[in-house]
């Protein structure tokens, strides 16, 4: 079909064989992977597919009729492929195949993929990573599902392929090792179905965000289900001790979270059968990556003082810049250190604990406070299945903690309850930290990745009081 190394492949498909086949595919002839969320609607796609000047999109019949009505406004795109078509699509293609295949040679420092992300400012970044970000990913793998490869592994994740927790912390590496994968293509996560699946098909290992294990904490009795897991990963936003705790007598087993990012994936977590876990703690810089707390002027802090979380830029995992954006690149650097944006501490042993996003993070009357502590307590309350707390406009104390909050099957919304739950953050954290504001919600705003969108609940507190 033409394409030719760097070029960009685009894969717009859930969690079947297809994807993963086809990242091998453009990996091994030197082309670039792109790949796309089935949950993208057009203006999201027409983005990626434009800016990346993509040259192929595979996909399936639901996702292509967007690439179909976006066509003429994508003129570098030349083939779509539907795995869906039976006679011209991507298995009869296969069956045209050569039978020979030289594989293209590739650099350390060649470009493979090319992930979107979103910042808190501006539209989405392509983050282009290289051939070794996989091996620098490995350490971290191996340590955070507790020395894999065992005998019987077999790994899922419910996070989407598309992403880089699906793709390179699940999908990709499990592979690298010769180990079977689960993939399931089913739409929204559904604890019921997640339990019967992990049961029904022997999961060993398994990735699971922390608000998937939220929603499976309303399973009763997961063991009886039949599942037995050897262990977890958690990331992709702040586990808390409360849901650690929770697995620990649920799952059986010790939930070793680890903290990265698209651009520096991997580089931070725990590893239960060699390191004991402090619950809420990101763990220790996994082998081969250098994480620490620095001030504004790039110097690294001393233990227990908060500080930006910066990595090490001499190292396999980090990105090679931001598709097109060599000055976007250049600002997210801090001399020889990589700024990920996130605010935390070291320890007196070492361990990293993460404090919130720089503009997550809650000033109030002088305090500083981070929401993820908050919100870890507040799970606590037995009619709370989900909590996110944010920054407020106050015009006495700058900002209050205001929570939204969803609560469990059975629950219903009242000052009581409010009343309750305020009274338990105070006593159990500090008074300047409670939440002097709740608000009962059937749902928080999520990404695609589910992290929980805080910026759009503080966005959406400052025009209230703005209207007020």
């Amino acid at each position: 079909m033409g394409v030719a190394p760097r070029d960009r492949i685009a894969i717009l498909l859930p969690q079947r064989i297809e994807t993963g086949l086809c990242h091998l595919a453009a990996w091994k002839i030197g082309a670039i992977s792109l790949p796309l969320s089935v949950l993208f609607g057009t203006d999201a796609l027409r983005y990626r597919l434009e800016d990346s000047g993509a040259k192929v999109v595979i996909g399936a019949t639901e996702g292509l009729e967007k690439i179909q009505s976006l066509r003429d406004e994508l003129p570098e795109l030349d083939t779509i492929i539907d795995c869906d078509d039976e006679k011209s699509g991507f298995w009869p293609l296969l069956d045209r195949a050569a039978k020979g295949f030289e594989t293209a040679s590739t650099l350390a420092d060649d470009p493979a993929i090319v992930i979107y992300t979103s910042g808190t400012t501006g539209p989405p970044k392509g983050a282009m990573l290289a051939h070794r970000c996989l091996l620098g990913n490995l350490t971290g793998f191996e340590m955070s599902q507790n020395f894999f490869p065992r005998q019987d592994d077999l790994m899922w994740t419910p996070a989407d392929w598309a992403w880089t927790g699906g793709l390179l912390d699940g999908l990709i590496p499990a592979w690298f090792y010769g180990c079977p994968v689960l993939g399931y293509d089913g739409g929204r996560f559904d604890p019921e179905k997640a339990c019967d699946l992990m049961a029904r098909h022997r999961v060993r290992n398994a990735f699971i965000p922390p608000t998937a294990l939220k929603m499976l904490r309303q399973v009763g009795d997961i063991r009886g289900h039949g599942v037995q897991l050897r262990s977890v990963m958690s990331a992709g936003e702040s586990l808390g001790a409360q849901i650690y705790e929770w697995a620990e007598e649920a799952l059986g087993i010790q939930i070793n979270e680890m903290w990265g990012q698209t651009e520096f994936n991997y580089i931070v977590g725990n590893c239960s059968t060699i390191m004991p876990v402090k619950p809420g703690s990101m763990g220790k810089s996994y082998p081969g990556h250098r994480v620490e707390p620095l001030d504004d002027k790039g110097n690294v802090l001393a233990d227990g003082e908060i500080g930006e979380l910066c990595a090490l830029r001499d190292d396999p995992v980090m990105f090679l810049g931001y598709w097109k954006r060599d000055q976007a690149t250049r600002d997210k650097f801090i001399g020889p250190w990589w700024s990920t944006g996130d605010v935390g501490y070291r320890d007196s042993d070492g361990y990293l604990w993460f404090v919130g996003r720089k503009d997550d993070v809650i000033s109030s009357a002088g305090h500083r406070i981070g929401p993820g502590e908050i919100e870890d307590c507040m799970l606590k309350h037995p009619a709370v299945v989900q909590a996110a707390a944010v920054g407020a406009p106050d015009e006495l104390r700058g900002e209050i903690v205001k929570a939204f909050i969803v609560l469990a099957s059975g629950a219903e919304p009242s000052d009581a309850l409010a009343q309750s739950i305020q009274d338990m953050v105070r006593g159990d954290l500090a008074a300047y930290e409670y939440p002097r504001e709740i608000e009962f919600v059937s749902e928080l705003p999520m990404t695609t990745t589910g992290k929980v969108r805080r910026i759009e609940l503080r966005e959406r507190e400052i025009a209230r009081k703005r209207k007020s």
